[in-house]
């Protein structure tokens, strides 16, 4: 494959994560809607402990566990933000 090639298909995949991610984040809006009805705290650490937990378990690389966590973590932070908005 060309480096052309390798490069169109990171492109490919770069997208379907963007389409990942807002799907996530429209989960994560739903969530914290349901919180808000619920009257309960958008943010469970035990739930974010566990997801990263189950990330960093289904990792086979090559990006390190502490990589994918720190990615992870991230994602949640962000996720976690908009379902607060959303439970205000």
């Amino acid at each position: 494959m060309t480096q052309e090639q390798l490069r169109q298909h990171i492109d490919l995949i770069d997208d379907e994560l963007l389409r990942l991610l807002s799907r996530r984040a429209r989960l994560a809006l739903q969530v914290g809607r349901i919180k808000k009805r619920e009257r309960k705290r958008v943010f469970d650490p035990e739930r974010e402990r566990t997801v990263l937990r189950r990330v960093v378990s289904a990792n086979r690389g090559p990006l390190s566990d502490r990589a994918m966590e720190h990615i992870f973590r991230e994602i949640v932070r962000q996720h976690r933000r908009l379902a607060q908005r959303a439970s205000e």
